[in-house]
This record gives structure tokens, C-alpha cells and sequence, in this order.
């Protein structure tokens, strides 16, 4: 069933979350997180994916991203693909306390849906809204880095590891993004304010 925020635009700025079924916890865990920016990574140096902002939170991601080849949807699907197997693959061979749990609820989740094989990880939405002007962008760029502050987290967006907020405030980030000068300039405006 379509949700009406589907990628239509495949050349354009889109805000995405990619949610994991069941709102399982599988980012809590560091070695899921370094899946998830190894392939946005490659994402970004072999498919022509931009990433100007993005944060991982504990069952979801924020992307605002677009296709500079202008397949948005195929990056976006092939990145869900690998990402879950190479989950899953962890899962399976890794000590994990919570593995059968885990699996148990994948399973469940995959029983749902024809298309699925055995493990469901991603939710089949990406909830994708595409931005169409500056005030969206900046709304949107300043809800993904205050996702962890709103988590309870981190107090400053910027201390948050996996977010690029640390990378608009001049620091380096585990993950190199586009950045979007106008926001760069609302941040030092900020801080200038506090």
C-alpha cells in the first residue's frame, strides 16, 4: 500500500527515513552502525549518492540525500538490501544477547509481506519527501542533527558520533556529506546566539 511519499524525482533533494520493522533497537550496536556508513559511504563514492545531511538513531536513519545519476530509488534500494544482509550475516555469526529475539521479530516481520524471503530488516516505506526550498531544507537539516539532543543523547548535536552535525560545526565526521552553505551559516548563528 502506498503511502503517497514515494520517490518521484529521481534527480531531486529528498528527506528520508529508513525505519527498522518493529522499531528494534539494532543500532544500539556499533558494528550495525559501521554497516550502515561503510555502505552509505560507498553509496556516495561508486552510485553518485550526495548526502548533505543524515543521523542514525537507535531503529532509524535521516537522509537528506539526492542522486547525482539520477537513480534515487535503485541507490536507495540497493542500499537497504546490502545493508540488512550484511546485518543479518553479523547476527548470525557474532555474539549478540539479543539474537533470537532479533531474528524471531525479522522473521515474524518477513511472514507479513509475499515479497519478503525469510528476514524482514527495513520497513518497506522510506517515508521520502522531497525538498522544495530553503526553509524546508533548513527545517529538515535541523531536525535530523537534533534527533540524538530530542533522544536525550547528547546535549550538543554536534557530540553525536553518527550525525553529520558534527561535520556542519568543522569537525570531522565518521561520514564526509555535502554541505549546504546556508545551513553552515544558520549553525554559526546559533552558536553565536548561546
Amino acid at each position: 500500500m502506498s503511502t503517497g511519499y514515494q520517490i518521484s524525482e529521481q534527480d531531486e533533494l529528498y528527506f528520508m527515513t529508513f525505519q527498522i520493522v518493529r522499531w528494534i533497537d539494532i543500532f544500539t550496536r556499533k558494528v550495525y552502525r559501521d554497516i550502515v556508513i561503510d555502505s552509505l559511504r560507498f553509496c556516495e563514492q561508486h552510485k553518485g549518492l550526495e548526502i548533505y545531511a543524515f543521523v542514525i538513531m537507535s531503529n532509524h536513519i535521516h537522509l537528506l540525500a539526492r542522486s547525482a545519476t539520477g537513480q534515487l530509488s535503485n541507490t536507495v534500494k540497493e542500499f537497504k538490501s546490502f545493508t540488512a544482509k550484511k546485518i543479518l550475516e553479523v547476527l548470525h555469526t557474532e555474539v549478540e544477547s539479543r539474537k533470537e529475539w532479533i531474528l524471531n521479530l525479522l522473521e515474524f516481520s518477513a511472514k507479513q509481506h509475499k515479497r519478503n524471503e525469510k528476514y524482514q530488516l527495513w520497513t518497506h516505506e522510506n517515508h521520502a519527501e522531497i525538498v522544495y526550498g530553503n526553509q524546508f531544507m533548513d527545517s529538515k537539516i535541523n531536525y535530523i542533527h537534533e534527533n540524538p539532543v530530542r533522544a536525550g543523547i547528547v546535549e550538543k548535536a554536534e557530540d553525536y558520533l553518527y550525525s553529520s552535525a558534527g561535520n556542519y560545526a568543522g569537525l570531522d565526521g565518521v561520514l564526509e556529506v555535502t554541505l549546504i552553505s546556508r545551513s553552515i551559516e544558520r549553525v554559526k548563528q546559533m552558536r553565536s546566539v548561546k
